[in-house]
């Protein structure tokens, strides 16, 4: 019988560097809303994970785990006063419009932060229900109505521009 040693491996985690950096990388730029800020975000995600690497209990998926601190790690960033984050309204025209009425990205931007990180997780990082679930600390359930609530925005938004 073999017994299952907690933490994740520094093996598992160069895997997971590797194999999945611009997956992290354009999540957390997203969330930055710049793309350096999103690579370094993910950087030092990685650099705790390494540290932290005996916190990973092994009760889900080791890419779950990852994919919460660079959320975090992103947000925090963010935060910081000397991130230039893109920003929706300076991006829209005098009547509260983009110069481009089918600017995706600045739709986006303006949805609610849970609505935008749950766009990113799912689209770009390409993470199941639970897994968004366990990144951003919330049921699964309440994964299902936030992208509902953000689908249902941005398809109103195509709505008026076809008008």
């Amino acid at each position: 019988m073999s017994v299952r040693r907690k933490g994740a491996t520094p093996s598992q985690l160069e895997t997971l560097y590797r194999d999945r950096f611009e997956h992290f990388a354009r999540v957390a730029s997203a969330i930055c809303r710049d793309v350096d800020l999103g690579r370094d975000a993910v950087q030092a995600a990685f650099m705790t994970a390494v540290r932290r690497r005996r916190d990973y209990r092994g009760s889900g998926p080791i890419e779950a785990w990852v994919w919460r601190i660079v959320v975090n790690e992103a947000r925090r960033l963010a935060r910081e006063p000397q991130a230039e984050a893109f920003d929706a309204e300076s991006e829209l025209a005098g009547n509260g419009h983009s110069e481009d009425p089918l600017d995706l990205r600045v739709w986006i931007a303006a949805l609610p932060e849970r609505q935008r990180e749950a766009l990113f997780l799912r689209y770009y990082a390409d993470l199941e229900y639970r897994a968004i679930a366990e990144v951003l600390g919330i049921e699964v359930g309440t994964v299902s109505a936030t992208l509902s609530a953000a689908h249902q925005t941005l398809r109103k938004r195509l709505e008026e521009v076809r008008r």
